[in-house]
């Protein structure tokens, strides 16, 4: 949901970018697109698709996290010359740190859980939380615990959500890349050099 946030912010403030100069909005074309969606799509059955995510057992998670993070990877050095794309790639590797550190899951502290008011019946320590990509670790067990899912936003209790420094990085070069696009063309090419 970050990155749609950032996505969203981007994208209405590389408009107002291109109106301000009085300039078209017009993103740089990405290469390999077929990369980010192969790289989603084993994310998506395994933590989003409910008929799915209740089939594949927790030992194959970190095996397809890390292989869907190693893939997004590849697109990003693929299109490293386009604005943002640097910053997208050093989140994911923050990520992918953190990740391959704690045996191929991104730790969650009980504390976390504790703030965003998750029940504590809903969770054990050294357990998946529910179908994410999270294990909850204690902050004492964690390998690289300062890139875990330690940030939070909790609106209302509506929305919350925990999420790493590589997840705010990826956000933000998100939300460079949408912005960008609202610069005079000769920015672009200078992005692309």
């Amino acid at each position: 949901m970050i990155f749609a946030i950032a996505a969203n912010f981007g994208l209405v403030a590389g408009i107002i970018r291109a109106k301000k100069r009085s300039t078209a909005y017009t993103p740089s074309v990405l290469k390999h697109l077929w990369i980010v969606f192969l790289g989603f799509l084993p994310q998506f059955f395994v933590f989003f698709l409910p008929v799915t995510r209740e089939q594949i057992p927790n030992q194959w998670v970190p095996v397809i996290l890390i292989g869907s993070q190693l893939l997004l990877l590849l697109f990003v050095w693929l299109n490293r010359k386009q604005a943002g794309i640097w910053l997208m790639g050093f989140g994911l590797i923050l990520n992918l740190i953190v990740i391959c550190l704690n045996n191929g899951w991104m730790p969650i502290s009980p504390e976390t859980l504790d703030q965003l008011q998750v029940s504590s019946n809903s969770w054990q320590l050294w357990q998946r939380h529910g179908f994410s990509k999270d294990m909850v670790i204690p902050v004492s067990d964690t390998r690289a615990w300062i890139l875990s899912d330690v940030f939070k936003i909790n609106l209302f209790n509506f929305y919350k959500v925990a999420f790493s420094l590589g997840d705010v990085l990826v956000a933000g070069g998100i939300f460079t890349f949408l912005w960008s696009a609202g610069a005079p063309k000769s920015l672009h090419k200078e992005y692309a050099k």
